[in-house]
């Protein structure tokens, strides 16, 4: 498999680019490898959909943001979570018909058979996409360290199952009379180059070519319904607060047999009652008693599969940071690959008894009268040392 490109990179703009430029950008990349140029040409296609996929993130602030800041991993990772790689033709046509609109190109790209209009190409008709849907799913450190499969109840359209999606009742539809089937219309308008015919989408059928006359009563013609689905995530390991995967079509439906938008997942990290997250290492703190601090000893430590036993060496001091190699979270690179773990970090804290009884009082000063209750100069330096080192 071909490593991933940096999205900069495949549109060739710098990391400062305006949103303007990216998609001036993307303009110029779509001309270049659209399939309608370059017929049979797998590669062209392949860079179709690379910018349709670079275009897709860095034209959306928020996840521009996200890419910036952590890469591929970002945006879903390198594993199919989301980008022009995974969609169909008609799919980038419709998503990213936006890009044309308002530039005055749009309408001659779409008489010489290009589609950029917002639908695909083949044959003129327009292909409608349903709409995302955003969801939000918890995540404890313990499913983070592994990598969890969830499954969520959605509320969203789905398609009709009295019309199976077509909106009409007995399940035919017809050639639209104005557009005769394909989807758009033809008027003449003055241009900068004189009077010119201009093809758009056909006002009757709304670009799909055909019509419903006999509507479904279930769905008012629309071949869509209010519903509930349970749906499967896989979210991998390491993921981040913040984070955001896309399930491919698993939004809401389309009217009549269109493209279903996709599910966006953006994950939240639940707090651990003992344990605090920085980046791949975890932190724990722990409280020694004062005789545990001065004498040494074991004490118990959690972890996310377990508690496990740590020795605490005699004279240990406040502010020490202990080690537990490979007890934190997996760690990711930019294209969504593991590549280490995290270590479980000690800092090291001692209480100090507010409230002593008479006998207690009565041992702590039989102590502090030994030379060995006192810090000398050397103590004094190492300790601040480590503290703030």
């Amino acid at each position: 498999m071909a490593e991933k490109r940096d999205y900069y990179e495949v549109l060739e703009v710098p990391k400062t680019a305006t949103a303007e430029e990216i998609k001036k950008a993307y303009r110029k990349k779509a001309i270049q490898y659209h399939p309608d140029k370059n017929p049979g040409n797998k590669e062209a296609e392949e860079k179709f959909k690379e910018a349709a996929e670079a275009y897709e993130v860095l034209s959306d602030p928020q996840k521009r943001q996200r890419y910036d800041q952590f890469g591929f991993a970002g945006v879903g990772g390198a594993g199919g979570y989301g980008g022009g790689q995974g969609m169909s033709m008609e799919d980038i046509f419709s998503r990213f018909g936006d890009v044309w609109a308002g530039s005055g190109l749009s309408d001659i790209f779409e008489q010489m058979g290009f589609g950029f209009g917002g639908g695909s190409s083949r044959g003129g008709r327009r292909v409608r996409r349903g709409s995302d849907l955003r969801v939000k799913v918890k995540l404890t450190l313990e499913e983070i360290a592994t990598g969890v499969e969830k499954k969520i109840k959605v509320k969203k359209l789905v398609p009709c199952p009295h019309c199976h999606g077509t909106g009409s009742e007995d399940g035919k539809t017809e050639t639209c009379p104005s557009c005769h089937g394909t989807g758009r219309t033809v008027r003449t308008q003055r241009g900068i180059f004189g009077m010119m015919q201009v093809q758009e989408a056909c006002p009757t059928c709304g670009g799909e070519g055909q019509i419903v006359k006999n509507k479904c009563h279930d769905c008012d013609g629309q071949g869509v319904k209010r519903d509930e689905e349970i749906i499967s995530i896989t979210i991998p390991a390491g993921m981040m607060d913040g984070m955001q995967l896309t399930v491919q079509g698993k939004g809401n439906a389309a009217p009549r047999g269109g493209v279903p938008g996709d599910l966006l997942v953006l994950i939240e990290e639940e707090p651990h009652a003992e344990l605090v997250r920085d980046e791949g290492d975890l932190i724990y703190n722990l409280l020694l008693s004062v005789p545990t601090a001065t004498l040494g000893g074991q004490v118990e430590i959690p972890t996310l599969t377990g508690k496990v036993k740590v020795p605490v060496a005699p004279g240990t001091q406040p502010g020490k940071v202990l080690r537990l190699r490979g007890k934190g979270l997996p760690v990711i690179d930019q294209y969504g690959r593991q590549y280490a773990t995290g270590d479980l970090l000690i800092n090291i804290g001692v209480y100090i008894p507010e409230q002593l009884s008479k006998d207690e009082k009565k041992m702590m000063e039989q102590f502090a009268e030994s030379p060995n209750s006192r810090p000398g100069a050397a103590d004094k330096k190492n300790f601040f040392k480590n503290l703030f080192k």
